[in-house]
């Protein structure tokens, strides 16, 4: 299977007030309606999505590398409400105003603090790494996953020193490992395991402590009130994903007021390069003119 992927049309770094780098790639129009991507585990701004969509579309997508991955300084102890005041933060700086945000699998609770915290007009997560330690899938993790869940929550420091033991190679093969046929047929596309593995190389070209503190973050209890969240959300989930969420997404749209489920048939994880067009054709149509007006 072939799919729509291509190098960044602009790298750069910004950086912040507090003298840290925040690592960026743009793929699209430089005048075209911003989206940002919160990347999924352990890649990087370089693995973007639907490179001719995002044309044809009129979007600028912008891809970060959360700090401690690839080019963004390391932030030790970093928190989701330091990534969303990094963001708001750096969408100032680039004169993004209120961007519409992907979040796709870890990325997902990074761009759900985006929302509540205010600093994003729209939000589409993508094959979401769900709340696995929420009280409603405790019975529903398979056990090696459930080992992980209550060793983060009784001992993160344990945790993170764990997941530091992980390194590209080892992630490559999980993601393999663990993907239906139809998600294969995409990653075994030569281009884009070129591309994957050279993304997930550059993640951990610092050490894996960045990769190591967003996992016990995104597998611990999440403190994000979702309820408080009043940006369109569409949550997107391949039919096939037996990764992300014990449940396709649905209790967590129930937690999100007026979220909408979307359930995609014959993919699993892979969904956001399958599925570039709908994802990023639904996301800029919730686009709000007040959040445009704001980069002008």
């Amino acid at each position: 299977m072939s799919v729509d992927i291509s190098v960044p049309a602009r790298l750069g770094e910004s950086r912040l007030a507090d003298g840290r780098v925040i690592g960026w790639a743009e793929w699209g129009r430089e005048d075209g309606v911003p989206v940002l991507l919160c990347p999924g585990a352990a890649t990087t701004r370089s693995l973007g999505f639907g490179a001719g969509v995002v044309d044809a579309l009129g979007a600028r997508l912008v891809s970060l590398d959360r700090p401690g991955l690839g080019r963004s300084t390391p932030l030790p102890g970093k928190t989701f409400r330091d990534f969303a005041a990094d963001v708001g933060e750096f969408t100032a700086l680039r004169g993004l105003g209120r961007p519409a945000i992907v979040g796709n699998s870890q990325g997902a609770p990074f761009a759900l603090a985006c929302a509540a915290a205010g600093v994003s007009g729209a939000v589409a997560i993508v094959s979401g790494a769900d709340e696995v330690a929420a009280p409603q899938f405790a019975d529903a993790l398979p056990e090696p996953l459930r080992d992980l869940v209550e060793l983060t929550a009784s001992d993160p420091d344990a945790a993170e020193r764990l997941f530091a033991t992980f390194d590209a190679d080892a992630m490559w093969q999980m993601v393999i490992d663990s993907s239906p046929a139809s998600d294969l047929a995409v990653y075994r596309d030569p281009t884009f395991e070129a591309s994957y593995r050279s993304s997930m190389r550059e993640a951990f070209a610092p050490g894996p402590a960045g990769y190591a503190r967003d996992t016990v973050l995104a597998m611990g209890s999440w403190p994000i009130d979702l309820t408080t969240i009043r940006v369109p959300v569409d949550i997107w989930y391949g039919d096939q994903d037996t990764s992300h969420s014990p449940d396709h997404g649905e209790s967590l749209a129930a937690r999100i007021p007026g979220a909408v489920r979307h359930l995609v048939p014959g993919i699993g994880g892979a969904v956001l390069w399958t599925h570039a067009e709908p994802i990023l054709r639904t996301l800029l149509g919730h686009a709000d003119p007040r959040d445009q007006d704001q980069r002008s």
